[in-house]
């Protein structure tokens, strides 16, 4: 059985409401996101974050650890986005995290877009279902398919605005395709294995909506010693309590 809550260095993630746990595919593409954004936001920008489908509030923590923005979480399942939300009041950075209880399809923001948007959106479609409701609304698509989420995005999202997503590695050549359809370029794409011995299992994306050379590059969490590999650590570091 998971833990009821997963300790990082600055704050701690309750998890027993929420279907979906803590996991180092999400963590590690939260990491990847929020050096991103570092690396790309001046200190005095005021930006507006949104995360889409929260669950624990997992990325928003993680986000709101590097970034001083102001972040909306959007979460579907009641028991879900109460514990985000007490998660959020926990943290060093309530005054800067909302959770809405919502869908995003019903998401009405106070006449609000937003300057980047992260989703670690449902895996699934048409696959074997759970018999715990909770646990299909975060693992299968049946409330949000991707072009749906791409649409209200694309509703969401500033003019100039980039966004996030983490997807199994079998849907990435995919969503590439929906996004190219509503005007979205990809803009970096990593590529996550567990060892040097698998094959890749996720897809790190960043869109924007201005046209570039996508950036693609690779990483691997362990090393064949079973050991976190360098530039695993290089992202967690800030994050996990042993590296």
């Amino acid at each position: 059985m998971a833990n009821s809550f997963f300790r990082f260095k600055k704050f701690i993630v309750h998890q027993d409401k929420a279907a979906m746990k803590v996991c180092t595919d999400a963590c590690l593409f939260g990491a990847y996101v929020a050096t991103w954004l570092q690396q790309r936001t001046a200190q005095s920008e005021a930006m507006h974050l949104l995360d889409i489908g929260t669950g624990t509030g997992l990325l928003s923590l993680m986000l709101a650890q590097k970034i001083a923005a102001q972040t909306d979480a959007v979460e579907i399942d009641e028991a879900a986005a109460q514990q985000a939300g007490d998660n959020f009041i926990q943290s060093p950075w309530s005054e800067r995290l909302k959770i809405t209880h919502t869908g995003i399809q019903e998401f009405q923001p106070s006449a609000k877009t937003y300057d980047f948007i992260i989703s670690n959106p449902p895996f699934f479609e048409n696959d074997l279902r759970s018999s715990r409701q909770n646990r299909n609304l975060a693992l299968h698509s049946e409330a949000l398919t991707l072009d749906e989420l791409l649409l209200h995005i694309k509703r969401l999202l500033t003019k100039n605005g980039s966004f996030a997503l983490l997807l199994p590695y079998h849907r990435a050549a995919y969503v590439e395709k929906l996004a190219a359809q509503h005007h979205f370029f990809t803009k970096e794409k990593v590529l996550v294995k567990q060892t040097p011995r698998h094959p890749f299992f996720r897809a790190f994306f960043i869109f924007e909506t201005i046209s570039s050379t996508a950036i693609v590059s690779e990483i691997t969490i362990r090393n064949g010693h079973n050991d976190y590999t360098p530039e695993f650590i290089q992202l967690l570091k800030d994050y996990y309590l042993h590296l």
